[in-house]
């Protein structure tokens, strides 16, 4: 039950995230260039802003895709390998994005 509690919750935040993303980097008037990627990145809510979106990126995936593993019957005896292993690879997969995140720096 809570995988799919989890999966309602980042349901909800890869919805408000992935709007907000469209809406900034995707369809702000004039031309999009790396500079401009570089000057929102500079500011530190935009920075958290990210974080939070790949948290739930990773959350709603890594879940999703334990769920649907262990809906089959011949995957029961590994669930516990399975686990900890999406779990492994989603906190490594968090510090090499949130590392990535936090190093952008506007070159002036």
């Amino acid at each position: 039950m809570r995988v799919f509690v989890l999966q309602r919750v980042t349901a909800v935040a890869l919805v408000v995230f992935l709007t907000l993303h469209m809406i900034v980097v995707h369809y702000p008037p004039g031309h999009l260039d790396f500079s401009r990627v570089m000057v929102r990145l500079a500011n530190p809510v935009w920075k958290v802003i990210d974080i939070l979106f790949l948290l739930s990126v990773l959350v709603h995936a890594l879940a999703g895709a334990y769920a649907v593993l262990i809906d089959a019957e011949r995957i029961m005896p590994y669930k516990r390998i399975l686990a900890w292993g999406a779990i492994a690879l989603g906190v490594v997969a968090f510090i090499y994005g949130t590392i990535t995140i936090i190093n952008f720096k506007v070159l002036v």
